[in-house]
């Protein structure tokens, strides 16, 4: 009997007979099988062979193939993902999907194949005997004659008329179609390129952590901004190459995967594979080939390629270890920062975390001695750390949400020939549209938020659901003249286009790079010197380099300091620690200027007295007296309803079923509606698990879920459940 798991909300495996015609015992765990599944055919994952099955016999399907000889993930690979499902009590099915391509969940072949032709028996001797060939069939004979056989390259120098001269041939019997694997391409031959000369700090981080290669050692790798991290990645692979062995790179942003290519691609001559959600199917596949089977020893992507399957792994790094990138928020709500670890400690080999800005969980793991600290303390340019210095709005006017200062600084630093980066993590014109005469805010009909406007596109859109209008022109309820509020990207680039005239100007956010190449499109234009002003998001923050950047100005540092989760200041710490490391990077002195209402506040005056660590041993200590994450562990089971009171009798009635014996340690907390309680037109609460340790939360999670989802109530709500939560808001 077959078990299978498929790509379906439901959290069992499902049994199937085997095809007709295939043995059960020639099967192996791991590989695709197609199977019909009500009025549908899915590509499933066959996960274990049984002797039988509790449904009747009359009732099983057979399968309709199998459409692998050898599993699809290596055993190594496949343990990692249904150790994550059971972790993150998730249904296999969908991990599993998680795991694999889209074109492979879709029943393309998991080796590539292409189809050649070559000569029938006595082929080549009809063909030569042939009395009348036009100029492509004569020029399609020399070609087979020159070769074993051929292929699509082969054909194509030969023009258009090739494929009906292949056509005729192949009527006549002269020729016929075969397919093969495609050769693996050659691996270049020669050196790494020669990297800069190493400060001492990198040269100890490099000795560590090549002494550890071959077996596991989780690395914090702990740099100040410019400290020359990439450098101590690429010493680490360069040895992990020179052992044979394969090594894979997480980065938490597509918009860094091309710089990341552009530094690893350019130091090692070997074959790169890169995995991103912006690749197509098709050219996905052929990536995840490419590692799977070892011919790409350098894999880089983002989250969901921390399931790529290595045939040869030698080490793992998980670049900007603190982003939120790396914990899927919907669906298969899974840390790949966290699987990073699990994965290098069941495949023996070492993990590096790198960051500027460690999260708190990883500095406390560091602390305790379970991971090695390496530390960067200095930036390997010449030009020093940054001078930041915070500007009172209450004591200096501003224009267009820039105090006078600022624009001091901008004119000063544009002057000396530096550029200039202006972060505002918000995009659009301005957050809200107001009436002075009633009071109204432009409202999103479906949330509990207030449209922004953008006012190139002439809309309202809501940044939480995605519902758009077209800016009215009065006030709906008194006729009033409308005045957008506060400040967003698109807003700056307008201001700065007036402060500056003549100076070009570059944003960067969601609403400006839409398309893949358009990032790449615009730091070339800021590399190349063509724009001087940077405007944008956090998508500025994460790992670019840009060397003639004098001056970062932080525009509203106040937006994160009164945030309602409790990783709110420490989101806003490390936003503004990486922002501010873009300044003086290269042989610029740096400066980096934080407007702010509120400059007394102690995490602005702990962040600039005692930089960030300084900030995470104050945060260390109020976690651990609050005992929150890293000194506690939590999940999260969240509900929306079409009404508030489907979502909080949903979440009280699992509550209760979890039994008091049962509960021992762990804490369950309300429920209680979320921030934001109403989005898309649904109402959503929350139920918080709170635990000392992992064991017990994990031990009630088994048992209570499944009592969870046979609750009635559970039909009427759309819920899941979210284990190590990034937000709890």
């Amino acid at each position: 009997m077959l078990k299978v798991a498929l790509d379906v909300p439901l959290p069992q495996l499902f049994d199937y007979r085997p095809p007709a015609g295939v043995e059960p015992g020639a099967l192996t765990p791991g590989v695709r099988v197609e199977v019909p599944f009500g009025r549908r055919r899915l590509v499933g994952l066959l996960v274990e062979l049984s002797a039988g099955s509790q449904l009747p016999a009359a009732r099983l399907k057979a399968a309709n193939a199998v459409l692998d000889t050898e599993p699809v993930l290596d055993a190594a690979t496949f343990a990692l993902v249904r150790w994550a499902a059971d972790y993150y009590h998730h249904p296999l099915g969908e991990a599993c999907a998680a795991a694999l391509p889209a074109a492979l969940r879709a029943g393309r072949p998991l080796v590539a194949r292409e189809t050649r032709w070559c000569h029938t028996e006595g082929g080549a001797a009809a063909i030569a005997e042939a009395p009348r060939l036009g100029p492509r069939q004569r020029a399609l004979a020399a070609a087979l004659a020159a070769h074993e056989s051929l292929g699509a390259a082969e054909l194509e120098p030969l023009g258009p008329g090739a494929a009906a001269a292949l056509k005729a041939f192949l009527a006549r019997g002269w020729v016929q179609s075969f397919e093969r694997e495609p050769p693996e391409p050659a691996t270049p031959a020669g050196p790494p390129a020669a990297g800069p000369v190493l400060t001492a700090a990198q040269a100890h981080a490099v000795r560590e952590i090549g002494a550890a290669l071959g077996g596991f050692a989780p690395f914090l790798l702990h740099g100040v901004t410019g400290s020359g991290k990439t450098e101590v990645y690429l010493r680490a692979i360069e040895r992990v190459l020179e052992r044979g062995q394969q090594a894979l790179v997480l980065v938490p942003e597509i918009a860094l995967t091309p710089q990341a290519v552009a530094r690893f691609s350019g130091r090692f001559p070997v074959p790169l594979a890169v995995l991103h959600s912006a690749l197509g199917d098709g050219e996905r596949l052929a990536m995840w080939r490419a590692a799977r089977s070892g011919a790409a020893p350098l894999v880089i992507g983002t989250r969901s390629a921390i399931f790529v399957p290595l045939a040869r792994p030698g080490i793992l790094i998980v670049d900007e270890e603190h982003d939120g990138s790396y914990k899927q928020q919907d669906g298969f709500r899974y840390s790949a920062r966290d699987l990073a670890l699990v994965r290098a400690q069941r495949l023996g080999v070492p993990v590096v975390l790198g960051s500027a800005t460690p999260s708190l969980e990883t500095l406390q793991q560091a602390g305790t001695g379970r991971y090695r600290r390496l530390d960067l303390p200095e930036r390997t340019g010449s030009a020093g750390a940054p001078a930041m210095a915070i500007v009172d709005l209450r004591a200096h006017a501003e224009r267009h949400g820039i105090a006078t200062p600022c624009v001091l600084a901008i004119r000063r630093h544009l002057d000396a020939g530096g550029q200039v980066l202006l972060y505002l993590n918000r995009r659009g014109f301005a957050p809200t549209l107001f009436c002075p005469g009633c009071g109204w805010a432009a409202p999103c009909t479906q949330c509990d938020a207030r449209l922004t406007v953008h006012l190139r596109a002439h809309r309202l859109v809501c940044h939480h659901c995605g519902a758009s209008a077209p800016v009215p022109f009065a006030c709906p309820r008194c006729a009033t003249e409308l005045r957008p509020v506060g400040q967003g990207t698109e807003r700056i680039e307008d201001a700065l286009d007036e402060l500056f005239p003549g100076v070009a100007a570059v944003r960067i956010d969601r609403d400006t790079i839409t398309s893949r190449g358009e990032i790449e499109s615009a730091l070339a234009r800021v590399h190349a010197g063509a724009a001087r002003i940077l405007v944008g998001t956090q998508m500025l923050t994460k790992g670019h380099d840009f060397p003639e950047v004098s001056l970062v100005v932080v525009l509203n540092a106040d937006q994160g300091l009164f945030g309602t989760d409790f990783r709110a200041s420490e989101r806003l710490a490390q936003s503004i620690v990486q922002v501010a490391g873009r300044a003086g990077r290269a042989t610029r002195p740096g400066e980096v200027l934080i407007q702010s209402a509120c400059p007394e506040h102690p995490l602005l005056t702990r962040l600039l007295a005692a930089g960030y660590d300084g900030f995470a041993e104050v945060a260390l200590a109020e976690r651990a007296a609050a005992a929150w994450p890293p000194f506690s562990r939590l999940a999260v089971l969240r509900a929306e309803a079409a009404s508030r009171e489907q979502a909080l009798a949903f979440l009280t009635a699992a509550r209760d079923a979890a039994g008091a014996a049962e509960r021992g340690p762990v804490r369950l907390l309300g429920p209680a509606p979320a921030a934001m309680e109403r989005r898309a037109a649904r109402y959503r609460a929350q139920l918080l698990l709170e635990s000392a340790s992992r064991g017990p939360l994990q031990r009630l999670l088994s048992l209570w879920l499944p009592r969870v989802a046979a609750l009635p109530a559970a039909r009427r709500v759309r819920w899941a459940i979210d284990v190590d939560p990034l937000e709890v808001s």
